[in-house]
């Protein structure tokens, strides 16, 4: 793969004191191409949602057909972080930022092993990029994964729609031979609520995770000197919940969703977390039994869908969303200290606090729409957030998420480390 420079820039002299007009200069750009051809292939496309519309576009990534769910992003970088993000799979993200693709893309912001989602939606497909850490362009990596990507479109009125009306099924297709109203038929007979998309994203079998966040990333990791043994449920999880967690002083085994509650148990552990995971927490019930049976025996913490198993372990309720939460700019209430945290959030359903048990304390409030974005639920040693500590991509707010965890593992471990009163009678 050849990188080629390219470019015209403006002479900057004239803005400190130059009396000449402006001199042309080269600009370097990294463009890659393959045998001296454009870096991808275009071609004719269309997104037709269940509503009717349809939306002319341009291909690149993958051609073919591709059912899904259209959701928006609000994130402004990242892509490559949310192209891999489990819990995307088998909805459409459209990335209201316009510009996509400058940055190309790198081995080093994968946050599973392939990309899950079933495409792309963009509005202006970067034609270089400009990256030191570039190593491909984001149209030939899509096309080597098989994944589907749309520019050339117009997604701000489709981000108006779908505030408007909600998530909606759609189909992309680069195939002319099928007609408008036949996607329409596809996009009118398919849904994603109540598949079980965990199971495609899990790990299949037990393995341990040794990775830490990379010196030159790491920004706040202080623990508390002890090392504590977390198994990790893998419902779809992201890398860097796994290297945070690893920073703070963590050896991880993670496990696959359908890993049993007694063979989790059986390890011992200091605590447990149910980690993020796509789709709709009521079609997996196995895990909701899981949930169950590990509560009250260890500390645990859930995030986003961790968090709403533990929501409906407890006996809460969870419902779909509108149009859901998607992007790394997301303001959060902390109610136990009245800070606001701006958050990186992903998923489509939330928890409902009314249906809660007594003594669960919801400890975080999203400030966009006021749903549930954290509980707490002492007696049983239970933290979760329904958004991304990690914020991979997203600021790094919530980090300290992974330190209270730490904290309620140490705490159970002096607990156990007590003598127990004597029940032998002093007489």
């Amino acid at each position: 793969m050849a990188a080629k420079s390219l470019g015209v820039g403006v002479s900057l002299s004239h803005l400190v004191g130059s009396k000449s007009p402006p001199r042309l200069c080269v600009l370097s750009i990294r463009c890659f191409a393959k045998n001296g051809e454009r870096p991808w292939k275009t071609s004719d496309a269309r997104l037709v949602l269940e509503d009717g519309s349809i939306w002319k576009a341009k291909s690149f990534g993958a051609s073919g057909t591709q059912v899904g769910e259209v959701v928006f992003n609000t994130s402004l970088t990242g892509y490559q972080e949310i192209l891999t993000d489990p819990s995307y799979a088998g909805q459409f993200v459209l990335m209201t930022n316009p510009h996509i693709g400058n940055t190309g893309v790198n081995f080093d912001d994968e946050e599973s092993r392939k990309c899950f989602l079933a495409g792309l939606v963009i509005r202006s497909l970067s034609i270089s990029t400009s990256s030191w850490r570039c190593v491909e362009t984001l149209g030939d990596y899509l096309s080597e994964r098989n994944i589907m990507g749309i520019y050339d479109v117009d997604t701000r009125a489709i981000t108006r729609r779908l505030r408007q009306d909600g998530s909606l099924i759609g189909v992309l297709s680069t195939d002319n031979s099928i007609t408008d109203e036949e996607l329409l038929k596809m996009s009118r007979s398919w849904d994603i609520v109540g598949i079980d998309l965990i199971s495609g994203v899990s790990c299949e079998t037990v393995h341990e995770w040794v990775d830490k966040t990379k010196q030159e990333w790491d920004f706040s990791s202080r623990g508390s000197g002890e090392t504590f043994h977390v198994v990790a449920y893998d419902f779809g999880i992201k890398h860097n919940i796994l290297k945070r967690l690893a920073s703070y002083g963590c050896k991880i085994t993670v496990v696959p969703s359908t890993w049993p509650a007694t063979e989790t148990l059986k390890m011992n552990p200091d605590g447990v977390l149910f980690s993020n995971g796509p789709g709709d927490p009521s079609a997996v019930p196995y895990a909701v039994e899981t949930v169950k049976k590990i509560l009250g025996k260890v500390p645990v913490f859930g995030i986003c869908m961790g968090h709403q198993l533990l929501g409906q372990a407890l006996g809460g309720k969870t419902f779909k969303m509108k149009f859901g939460h998607h992007g790394g700019n997301h303001p959060v209430r902390n109610l136990r200290t009245g800070h606001v945290e701006i958050s990186a959030q992903n998923h489509n359903y939330a928890v409902d606090p009314a249906t809660l048990p007594e003594g669960v304390e919801v400890t975080h409030v999203n400030l966009n729409d006021g749903s549930c974005a954290g509980l707490a639920f002492p007696a049983q040693r239970l933290m979760s957030l329904q958004y991304h500590p990690e914020a991979s991509p997203g600021p790094h707010d919530s980090d300290y998420a992974f330190r209270e965890f730490t904290e309620l593992m140490k705490q159970q471990k002096t607990k156990k480390s007590e003598p127990k009163p004597s029940t032998v009678s002093d007489a």
